[in-house]
């Protein structure tokens, strides 16, 4: 049979297609633009015919309508692995449950321990050879869909065609059914325009920065802010082997400034597993051959991050205490976010040759009630711990960076004391006598 009679003999209405689900089914929605829109709302319309189907999917924009339309969860129950701003509300409403996730594990975890009874997912139409290419679902589509009874495919007009190391793409000979339909360009996801604060650490990042250096920068303002500081500086032939890639590399791209030639591991090629942002991007990475994306099982490897000579890893997170401890995915026990690929970063490019790992905040916030408060706490309360203080090591607010490689439990509270917000510096000194790590000697 070619390619497009087994095309035709696979296509099916949403409707259709969603008639494979059952009771009790797990069903994967995989990540972000891979979010199938058409098969979702017609899983909501069986809402009535159904009970306990689970729901999987990470840093979707929404909206998701089978989590919407079944407040009691009797029917249909959501959970993200990585949440979006979209899917915090729904936490925050009590519409979905977190998956904690390490990224690089992602493949081994389908492998080995979930089930997935139907995978759907959009892709790209399907090429001559009766390849749909995964888009900027790369990093996670190719372990979902192996391990799925039953894998559903959307087919999204919209969606940029990536180039990829491998796992990029899926044949139509491992596709059950195939759904077509209008779709509405892909949302963008903004990025908050840096702030004051943010350039100030950004600032302090830049004497670190050299030539030639891989980049790993995190979502958010602050990462957005070192990249486009770097697309200002002078420095020159900048890498990207990221697990997700962001407007900021391609500020980097128009500033003549990423170049990926100096990369010792996929030379020439700029490495992503996930890409979200403005439209501007989906179109620089569409066909794009100075770009490759890989599953995350390779992205997020500690042990191929540790090869890329020069890797500089640049994270954002919530707070630190001063044992070095890390959150960046809750504020309390609130999930804001996820894991994600933090704590892989972390190591990796602290083994790479002449590598650097960041984590950077500001150094205060203000609470629901406008009340500033120090983001470098006494101790942790309920928050949940992203990166543990064995694996943490550059710390950078707007008052500094300092190293925690090596340091003693008082050497650490030293430093990140340092670079707490002063009008918080002698609570914390305190606190740190209370704690049995502060030495009589230190400097006040």
């Amino acid at each position: 049979m070619d390619v497009l009679t087994e095309y035709r003999s696979k296509l099916r209405t949403p409707e259709e297609a969603v008639r494979v689900v059952k009771d009790g089914d797990w069903i994967d929605y995989t990540t972000s633009l891979g979010f199938p829109p058409l098969l979702d709302r017609a899983l909501a319309a069986r809402r009535d015919e159904l009970t306990d189907v689970k729901i999987r999917g990470n840093l979707i924009p929404g909206p998701i309508q089978t989590a919407e339309c079944d407040p009691t969860q009797e029917h249909f129950t959501y959970h993200t692995w990585h949440c979006s701003a979209y899917e915090r509300k729904l936490c925050d409403r009590g519409l979905c449950y977190y998956i904690p996730m390490v990224f690089h594990n992602n493949s081994a975890y389908y492998h080995y321990f979930l089930s997935v009874n139907v995978a759907m997912i959009s892709v790209t139409p399907m090429d001559r050879h009766g390849y749909f290419n995964f888009s900027t679902s790369t990093g996670v589509a190719a372990p979902i869909l192996r391990k799925a009874d039953i894998v559903i495919v959307e087919i999204n007009e919209h969606l940029p065609h990536m180039l990829g190391g491998y796992d990029e793409c899926i044949h139509i000979s491992e596709v059950d059914y195939i759904v077509e339909g209008e779709h509405t360009p892909p949302p963008e996801v903004p990025i908050a325009p840096p702030t004051e604060t943010d350039i100030q650490i950004a600032g302090h990042l830049l004497p670190y920065m050299r030539d030639g250096m891989t980049l790993q920068l995190g979502i958010g303002s602050l990462p957005n802010a070192v990249g486009h500081l770097l697309a200002d500086s002078d420095l020159k032939d900048l890498g990207m082997h990221t697990e997700l890639c962001s407007d900021a590399y391609y500020e980097l791209f128009k500033a003549g400034k990423l170049t990926n030639k100096c990369k010792n591991v996929n030379r020439g090629k700029g490495v992503l597993g996930v890409a979200i942002g403005s439209h501007e991007l989906y179109d620089w990475l569409d066909n794009n051959p100075s770009v490759a994306s890989y599953p995350l099982e390779y992205v997020n490897s500690p042990n191929v991050i540790g090869q890329i000579d020069n890797m500089v890893s640049i994270n954002g997170c919530v707070a630190i205490d001063l044992f070095g401890q890390v959150s960046s995915e809750s504020a309390g026990m609130r999930q804001i976010s996820g894991t994600g690929g933090q704590l892989d970063f972390l190591v990796g490019a602290s083994a790479s040759k002449g590598g650097q790992a960041f984590i950077c905040m500001p150094s205060t916030h203000r609470d629901k009630n406008g009340v500033r408060r120090s983001r470098i706490l006494p101790h942790f309360e309920g928050d949940i711990i992203t990166s543990p203080r064995s694996q943490v090591y550059f710390l950078a607010t707007e008052y500094g960076v300092v190293n925690m490689e090596g340091r003693s439990t008082w050497e650490r509270a030293e430093l990140l004391i340092s670079i707490a917000h002063p009008d918080f510096r002698e609570e914390l000194i305190a606190a740190a006598q209370e704690q049995h790590i502060w030495r009589r000697s230190n400097r006040r």
